[in-house]
């Protein structure tokens, strides 16, 4: 896939129009989410993909066992929850 250049402005409130031919491409719509690098005079736009339900399952899995692993309970989840409340 070869990369498309555009040029673009900001309005007054910040906000950039992606060019037609780029979201397309992509295959962004509304409501597409990203997350927003800036580095010297240098700003990207990386979009946010959430995990399938499959990726978020085996996510979800290693998780369990390494919390069963350093034998962690639901107790010490909800104790740990509560403390960092606590703290706001």
């Amino acid at each position: 896939m070869s990369s498309a250049v555009a040029t673009t402005k900001m309005s007054s409130k910040g906000q950039i129009v992606i060019p037609e031919e780029i979201r397309e491409r992509l295959g962004l719509d509304a409501g597409t989410q990203f997350v927003v690098l800036g580095d010297g005079d240098s700003v990207l736009l990386k979009v946010i993909t959430p995990p399938s339900k499959k990726e978020f399952r085996e996510m979800l899995k290693k998780t369990r066992a390494s919390a069963k692993k350093e034998g962690l309970k639901k107790e010490d989840l909800a104790k740990a929850i509560r403390s960092a409340r606590s703290k706001k």
